[in-house]
């Protein structure tokens, strides 16, 4: 081939490349880049009819006993999805309840979250309509409880999930750290580390993605993650959290959390069997230990104090719930998950991305990294367990797709992300 006509080959492939990546970069722009002072002026408008749910029967007793006042189970539920939480595990068991009983989910529209990190707004639900009431609530956001509110029934069961803040600042930072450009001038092989020792020497409060960096908690729950840890609003948003969610789960003790779980929402152990999902693959880069845990903690502040408070009341509703009655749950569910285990994964366990074979397995991926483990499902499955292993294996992102839910943005960043090979 003449060498002129090379030339023009490469130089037409570099201007596709070129107008792609430019494509995706103002795609960027429109869709993930928050305004630069985020703020609650992009709610939906106060004249917007609230949820107007049709009249049915009053509950029943509180609790799942089996007396006469058996409860039932309770079916609108919003569930504040917090960041690096085992979040999207407890993603899968609502989409697995809500596709089991019909119930009608609130989902963004055209991509996996509600334009996070911008407030939540009403007008943000796909097909949202004045007036409309859903059943479930359940895909990242930042937190707006009137706009949540306005979507549900009055009753409607608030939950969400937290984590132990060095642990999650941790998690967070080398899942979100390729794109965050503050964490791009780091230059040791143990770029935490680097962070930690000196983190106002690379932390920007208005930096593109900055949010990752400290008090996620605090932030995807609605307040200003850089309020000083002394002011008193910070304990004034704790009390506002508790006042507004009915039960705070702990990543820690997720089988416990899930065992209050089903006695809040009256639902069977089925209902709550799991497998982890979304799963980091463990870093050569030994973990927070010591000193830098104690950094990690005291930089995230906010979060610390809003978790010891969470935890506080998590362990005063498992002395009421009864500690050997939670001792025996948790055995059983573990029983239970184990036994799933056995009938849908093969060869027991969680294996890296490259060796998932089957694509409606694969987990969405970190940028530039193939960290998050995913499953096989077994060849084999007896019939009466075929489709609950499907979906209890079923990725977030696939799972949305098989509810319907319109993707495109979703679809385009992976695209482009295969093309570049990112």
């Amino acid at each position: 081939m003449p060498p002129q006509k090379k030339n023009w080959e490469s130089m037409a492939k570099g201007l596709v490349l070129g107008a792609l990546f430019t494509s995706f970069l103002l795609l960027l722009y429109s869709y993930a880049v928050p305004p630069l002072h985020p703020s609650l002026a992009s709610t939906t408008p106060d004249t917007a009819a609230p949820c107007s749910p049709a009249l049915e029967a009053p509950e029943a007793g509180s609790t799942a006993n089996g007396s006469a006042d058996r409860c039932q189970p309770r079916r609108d539920i919003v569930f504040m999805k917090t960041h690096k939480t085992a979040s999207s595990t407890l993603l899968n068991i609502l989409f697995r309840f809500g596709q089991k009983h019909g119930l009608k989910f609130a989902f963004p529209n055209g991509r996996n979250d509600f334009d996070y990190p911008a407030f939540f707004a009403r007008s943000l639900v796909q097909d949202y309509r004045p007036g409309a009431c859903f059943n479930i609530i359940c895909n990242h956001m930042r937190f707006h409880y009137d706009e949540v509110r306005g979507l549900v029934p009055p009753n409607a069961t608030f939950i969400t999930v937290l984590r132990d803040p060095a642990r999650l600042f941790e998690s967070s930072f080398h899942y979100f750290g390729a794109v965050v450009p503050l964490t791009w001038k780091l230059s040791s092989r143990d770029k935490l580390a680097e962070f930690l020792q000196d983190p106002g020497r690379y932390y920007d409060p208005n930096g593109f993605n900055a949010h990752y960096l400290r008090n996620l908690l605090f932030f995807d729950l609605g307040y200003d993650s850089g309020l000083d840890p002394g002011s008193p609003r910070v304990q004034e948003h704790i009390l506002e959290v508790e006042r507004r969610f009915h039960l705070v789960l702990l990543q820690e003790y997720f089988d416990e959390s899930l065992v209050l779980l089903k006695e809040l929402l009256c639902w069977e152990l089925e209902d709550v069997l799991y497998f982890k999902l979304n799963a980091r693959r463990d870093s050569a880069v030994p973990r927070l230990s010591g000193e830098l845990y104690r950094r990690a903690t005291a930089w995230n502040m906010l979060d610390a104090r809003l978790y010891r408070h969470f935890n506080a009341t998590f362990w005063r509703k498992v002395d009421a719930f009864g500690r050997e009655r939670m001792a025996r749950e948790v055995a059983a569910l573990r029983r239970a998950n184990a036994r799933m285990r056995s009938i849908c994964i093969d060869g027991g366990r969680a294996v890296d991305a490259a060796a998932i074979q089957d694509a409606a397995m694969q987990p969405w991926q970190p940028l530039g990294a193939k960290s998050i483990l995913g499953y096989n499902l077994k060849k084999s499955i007896g019939r009466r367990h075929a489709q609950l292993c499907r979906r209890m294996l079923t990725p977030e992102i696939q799972y949305l797709m098989d509810l319907g839910v319109n993707l495109w943005v979703t679809k385009f960043w992976k695209l482009i992300r295969d093309f570049l090979r990112w």
